[in-house]
């Protein structure tokens, strides 16, 4: 089910930002909104929704949010831990996985994790030793990337290879559990046939559904992030970071080698119930500062800046990560 919009127009006066109440968020940002028309004689603003299926007039409210209530709204779903060594960072990302493993295979009786490649791998190592690999209830556990090289599985750009060297094959998920990426498709086809895939599973339940964005509703998503601000394989200045109603989509001209790739939308990324950004290194400081740090007037934003779930959103930094903080 692909996500629909709304146009309404709006009457408000002196308003810096507007917020719209939705079932998993007290606030639907303004960057959920398209700016279609104004009308500075009558007050009225005329917006498009993005994510919004439907709309009952009747009972829409719409209300101004100062800046330091969006703040405070922003807060309760976004923690940043910072912590000394690597190490001490895996441990900690350990039990948040196994700990919302443990939460929702006994309230869903499934576990939906998105991987995405680089670095993050190997921080999940803790995941295989006790007190987890024999606490955790595997055989729940459904996995799948959040992007993916377009190469074979068994190549050393492939984040299933990583995925499966160094975590999946030390762990006994039902290999029927892994869903990677049709690496005979070209990447048009591999991203068709992996949304084709995500669909099948939210019908059958399997994956949860937000009915209030219209996307997948992924229980945890693991992200790295680049130097240069990417998630995903979604780049800086790329038009995919715009992209509003796929749910995966390819790209043959990635930045970063190699150059096709699937991934998974913002719209996708956003509708987790958990999201945690992992990043370490002092390379990736000057983008975690203009992420984290004072607020701008800079409009070159970053993908990274765009990571904004409707459930919970925790960084995982490093000292050397956080050092310009």
């Amino acid at each position: 089910m692909a996500a629909s919009s709304s146009s309404i127009s709006l009457l408000f006066s002196n308003t810096p930002r507007i917020s719209f109440p939705t079932q998993d968020s007290p606030f639907l940002p303004l960057h959920n909104a398209t700016f279609l028309k104004s009308s500075p004689k009558t007050g009225s603003l005329s917006l498009r929704l993005e994510g919004v299926s439907s709309i009952n007039k009747k009972k829409l409210s719409c209300k101004a949010v100062s800046s330091t209530e969006m703040a405070a709204a922003e807060g309760k779903k976004k923690k940043v831990d910072v912590f000394d060594s690597k190490d001490e960072l895996a441990v900690n990302l350990a039990k948040y996985t196994a700990d919302l493993s443990d939460k929702f295979t006994k309230e869903r009786g499934a576990f939906t994790v998105v991987l995405s490649g680089g670095s993050l791998i190997d921080y999940l190592r803790k995941l295989l030793e006790p007190p987890y690999l024999d606490s955790v209830d595997w055989s729940k556990w459904r996995v799948f990337w959040v992007d993916e090289r377009v190469v074979p599985k068994d190549h050393e750009d492939s984040n299933y290879k990583l995925a499966y060297d160094g975590f999946l094959s030390k762990v006994p998920i039902p290999p029927g559990n892994v869903y990677a990426i049709n690496d005979a498709l070209s990447a048009e086809g591999a991203a068709d046939d992996y949304e084709t895939c995500l669909r099948q599973l939210v019908k059958s339940g399997v994956i949860d559904f937000s009915e209030a964005s219209g996307f997948p509703k992924f229980d945890l998503m693991l992200l790295g992030m680049g130097p240069d601000g990417h998630v995903a394989s979604l780049f800086p200045g790329h038009p995919l970071v715009n992209e509003k109603e796929k749910w995966v989509t390819f790209i043959k001209n990635s930045p970063k080698p190699p150059p096709e790739r699937i991934t998974f939308t913002f719209p996708v990324i956003n509708s987790s119930a958990y999201i945690a950004l992992v990043v370490t290194g002092a390379g990736k400081a000057d983008a975690v500062h203009k992420a984290l740090g004072t607020p701008s007037d800079d409009s070159n934003t970053l993908p990274v800046e765009l990571v904004s779930p409707a459930g919970e959103l925790t960084w995982f930094l490093d000292k050397n990560a956080a050092s310009k903080l």
